[in-house]
């Protein structure tokens, strides 16, 4: 699918939603290289960031966007701290993994910040305090949002969650400001192989699963 122009608000994907759900899927064969251009890719981000839903609308999700040797440095510090963090036998079985990630393009960071929570109301303040849950699904819609978004442009992703082990040394080499926390890693790349679980996804049965009351 070639990439339309990039454009002052122009929308970030191109197919109908229903359709784009479907075809974003876990992609861990990536290349070093792009079918849209980085100005694109950024573009689709800023979208997600701006229009996925938050509590009270808070606007609490962040992103930091990683090309070049930007990228391969993150996933870098994610090998070493992976190395000093765990058995050496798990290791050996999360290394080809990691260099995986690092072959890819780009990542995207996802962060929450907590200082936006602040600028609420206090009764607002006080309830989302009592609601964390909130602000984890609203990232996790920033997340899904730029993945399918990227995913109708021809590129493959797949999310990881190393920040407990990354999110110090991520601070400190980009100057994320304090109030800011990461909460995901969202790998980008040409896919150069199948998604997980192969080409034809395999679904569980729908009986059970959706259950529906009053409808006529």
């Amino acid at each position: 699918m070639s990439a339309a122009p990039v454009q002052a608000g122009s929308p970030a994907y191109k197919v109908p939603f229903l359709e784009a759900i479907k075809i974003r899927r876990s992609v861990h064969s990536l290349s070093k290289s792009s079918p849209i251009p980085d100005d694109r890719i950024v573009l689709i981000v800023n979208h997600a960031i701006k229009h996925a839903p938050s509590p009270f609308h808070v606007q609490s999700c962040r992103a930091i966007v990683l090309f070049g040797d930007e990228h391969d440095k993150l996933w870098d510090i994610g090998l070493q701290r992976t190395k000093e963090t765990v058995p050496p036998e798990v290791f050996a079985n999360l290394e080809d993994k990691i260099n995986g990630f690092r072959a890819a393009y780009g990542t995207v960071l996802f962060f929450e910040d907590s200082s936006a929570v602040e600028k609420l109301p206090p009764p607002f303040q006080a309830l989302s305090s009592k609601n964390p849950e909130w602000f984890e699904q609203s990232n996790a819609m920033n997340q899904f949002i730029a993945w399918t978004a990227l995913a109708t442009e021809g590129l493959g992703c797949n999310l990881q969650h190393y920040h407990a082990i990354i999110g110090k040394a991520v601070a400190e080499i980009w100057k994320v400001p304090q109030t800011w926390r990461l909460r995901a890693e969202l790998v980008f790349g040409t896919p150069s192989g199948p998604p997980r679980g192969g080409v034809e996804k395999q679904f569980a049965p729908l009986e059970g699963r959706v259950q529906v009351y009053g409808d006529k």
